[in-house]
Formats: C-alpha cells, sequence, structure tokens
C-alpha cells in the first residue's frame, strides 16, 4: 500500500484501522478495521454519505464491530499485516480514483471499494443488508461532490462547503425560524 498518493483522511482511516486491529490482537487488518475507521472518522465524506442514505452510521459500526469480535486473534504483540482483502479493497480504491479521475486515492474510494467486494465478503454483505450498495453511494457522492476532483491531499474540506459554513435563510423561512422584519415597506 503506498499512502502517498492518498489523502490525508484516507490515510488516518488506514492507521486508526491498523491500531485497532493491534488493539484487539487480530493478525491482519481487514477491510471490516477500515470501515469502522471510515464510518467513525470525525469530519469525513463517509459518515455525510451515510447520513444521507437514512442510515445510521452507529449502526453500521456496530454491525461491523460485531464482525470483528468473531476475527482469530493472537498474542506476542506483533503488528498486525495487510490481508489478502484489504490488499484487494486498496487495489479497488485506485481504480475508483482513476474513474472519478482523480489524483488521489481519497475515503470515498477505500468506501466504495468495500462496498463492492465480490463474493460473501462480511463488510460487503454488512452493506448490503443495510441497503448501502455501489450504486446508491454514487448516487449520494454525485450530490455531495458534484464535478469536483480530488486533486490535492484535502479535498473534504470543500464539499458541502455551503452548507458547512453557511445557512438556508429560504429553507429556514419554510420553517419559521427567522424574526419577523419589521418597520420596513
Amino acid at each position: 500500500m503506498d499512502l502517498n498518493k492518498t489523502t490525508q483522511k484516507a490515510q488516518e482511516a488506514i492507521l486508526s484501522a491498523q491500531e485497532s486491529a493491534q488493539e484487539v490482537g487480530h493478525p491482519q487488518i481487514e477491510p471490516e478495521h477500515l470501515l469502522v475507521s471510515l464510518v467513525e472518522q470525525p469530519d469525513g465524506i463517509v459518515p455525510g454519505v451515510i447520513r444521507k442514505m437514512d442510515v445510521d452510521s452507529r449502526r453500521v459500526s456496530d454491525a461491523t464491530a460485531a464482525v470483528l469480535d468473531r476475527l482469530p486473534k493472537a498474542t506476542g504483540g506483533a503488528q498486525p499485516n495487510v490481508s489478502p482483502r484489504l490488499n484487494e479493497v486498496w487495489t479497488r480504491a485506485r481504480f475508483e480514483a482513476e474513474q472519478f479521475k482523480d489524483d488521489y486515492v481519497s475515503t470515498e474510494h477505500l468506501f466504495l471499494a468495500i462496498a463492492s467486494e465480490p463474493g460473501t465478503a462480511p463488510s460487503a454483505k454488512l452493506l448490503a443488508e443495510l441497503d448501502i450498495t455501489r450504486d446508491r453511494i454514487l448516487e449520494v457522492l454525485a450530490s455531495i461532490r458534484g464535478s469536483q476532483r480530488v486533486t490535492d491531499q484535502n479535498p473534504e474540506a470543500k464539499y458541502e462547503a455551503l452548507e458547512r459554513y453557511g445557512r438556508d435563510l429560504t429553507q429556514l423561512g419554510r420553517e419559521g425560524k427567522l424574526d419577523p422584519v419589521i418597520g420596513r415597506d
């Protein structure tokens, strides 16, 4: 895994996955470790994608943690290795980045790669049960990213800038949350 061509959030998620695997004594870092890291990442794009799908990210995290609890554990304090499945996810994430014509692998590419794992992969199966499919993720990403490309290591700061730094006055007016205007024509 070459982390030089990943965004800062993707690097944080991968390192967090490694730390969580090491903490519980798993000998390999699996895609499920990465999925938990992505879903629980503060200010990450994946929790926003899940929220827009009307799925509770805590539910995804808890279900994935239950899958991780069933994995074998090893003692001895050795560093966990990257599993063959995680290598496949990494390769697929790089492919997703190329499809988007992005310069860096970002968290959304990793999430898409996990969701589109073939066969009976536990994380892909879990996401499918929660109705989080590759097509739905792409749909939500289109609304969040628009036509923006990942051209630097911190693209998440540019997504949804209006929602993050502004207020929708029309929506507030519809909800009756604006003070009335008095003394004007």
